[in-house]
């Protein structure tokens, strides 16, 4: 019997095709070009930052009210403890007794945000619109 011979087509070795692949990356880049061409410009509001003068007189320190908020939540006027339902009538009464009312709102390192917000709002309905808040604590509660 004779022997039927079997061939064996050689096997080609896998390559990458460059083509497909340039095709793939134009359109990933098209497609990021076009999406950020359709993003919304980002929009900002004008602020009018005040402008120091050196002719101005430095603010009185006997007309400005330091509200302090603490970590209990409780209030402290001028470093005078305060409840927190007494605090209308308080500004009310600043409001009539000063000519232009100052009020700068303190927070302890622990208070929470809530309660000065609190107080923000009894100023604001107060009608006092001179207020500031401290933004760096250097004293302690009440003090």
């Amino acid at each position: 019997m004779k022997g039927t011979k079997i061939r064996i087509r050689p096997t080609k070795k896998a390559r990458i095709e460059i083509i497909p692949l340039i095709d793939v990356i134009f359109f990933l880049l098209a497609t990021f070009v076009l999406f950020t061409l359709s993003l919304n410009r980002i929009e900002s509001l004008p602020v009018d930052l005040p402008v120091p003068s050196l002719s101005s007189t430095p603010p009185d320190k006997d007309d400005l009210v330091v509200l302090q908020v603490s970590a209990e939540d409780s209030l402290f006027w001028n470093r005078e403890p305060l409840e927190f339902s007494e605090l209308p009538a308080r500004l009310a009464f600043y409001k009539s007794q000063t000519d232009i009312p100052k009020i700068m709102v303190s927070n302890d390192e622990k208070a929470k945000f809530g309660a000065a917000v609190k107080v923000l709002d009894e100023i604001r309905k107060a009608g006092i619109d001179r207020f500031s808040v401290e933004t760096t604590n250097t004293r302690q509660t009440g003090r």
